[in-house]
């Protein structure tokens, strides 16, 4: 099979759902985004398409940088700006309508850099904690998140604001087949290592050289056996045995940070 031929092959079977995006859409119809990190992050994406920005006049003053002059704007006061937003979401004078982001490919977006691990989120459906895992993987260079679409929530301002502006900078790619896209990474070169606490290796003794994907599960089931299955190994982070588990956001970053420091 020529190279060409089987990326093609290999797009197929991680698959894309149906209506275009596929694997892509992250939700229906439009998201709101508010704060001023995630707003200031949104406008400046050129990727994303805006429908319409809500503010208040202290909130447009708030913004790095000037919008275009025929950007729609319409001026709000603070209790208008709530009703359009989650109850008590902190919104800033803030709030922006939009068209949700297209996902990637994940052979468009996972290439073997070594430098830039892969985080892989199986069944893990907060929105805070992918918005935290989001950031974490900005912070440390990390080349995308990958979910499965149905097991992921939607793009949404909750995520936007857990993730401080980090929604429009790393790629999140969704898949309709975890296991097959795990497939996919091995095929490109990654070192798929599942964290659990019942591992017996720690993850500076599990970490390669070469290209990473952190494969993170739910809190409290933790990752699924077919995904554990589909690993090179599973590690764990040394805790301390007082505290049983850290949230999966907290060991995201630990873990991305034990790449970022490898020898």
């Amino acid at each position: 099979m020529a190279k060409g031929d089987r990326k093609r092959a290999l797009r197929g079977r991680a698959g894309r759902m149906k209506g275009g995006r596929g694997s892509g859409r992250a939700t229906s119809g439009h998201v709101r985004l508010w704060g001023r990190h995630p707003v200031e992050a949104a406008l400046k994406n050129p990727a994303r398409r805006h429908r319409k920005l809500w503010a208040t006049r202290d909130g447009i003053e708030a913004l790095d940088g000037e919008l275009p002059p025929d950007f729609p704007v319409e001026y709000a006061d603070v209790t208008d700006l709530a009703r359009l937003v989650a109850k008590d979401a902190p919104h800033q004078g803030l709030v922006l309508e939009c068209e949700p982001l297209d996902a990637p490919f994940l052979d468009e977006i996972a290439t073997g850099d070594a430098s830039r691990p892969v985080v892989v989120l199986d069944q893990v459906t907060d929105p805070h904690n992918v918005g935290a895992i989001l950031r974490s993987a900005a912070a440390f260079d990390a080349s995308c998140i990958l979910t499965q679409d149905r097991h992921a929530p939607p793009e949404s301002g909750v995520v936007a604001k857990s993730a401080s502006g980090a929604l429009e900078t790393v790629p999140w790619v969704r898949v309709v087949n975890l296991a097959r896209a795990l497939d996919e990474l091995a095929e490109a070169g990654y070192w798929r290592i599942g964290m659990t606490g019942e591992a017996d290796a720690t993850l500076a003794e599990a970490l390669p050289a070469g290209p990473v994907a952190i494969v993170l599960g739910a809190e409290g089931e933790g990752m699924r056996h077919n995904i554990q299955q589909h690993c090179d190994a599973l590690a764990r982070l040394p805790i301390s045995s007082a505290i049983e588990s850290l949230n999966v956001s907290n060991a995201a970053a630990i873990a991305l940070y034990a790449v970022a420091t490898r020898s």
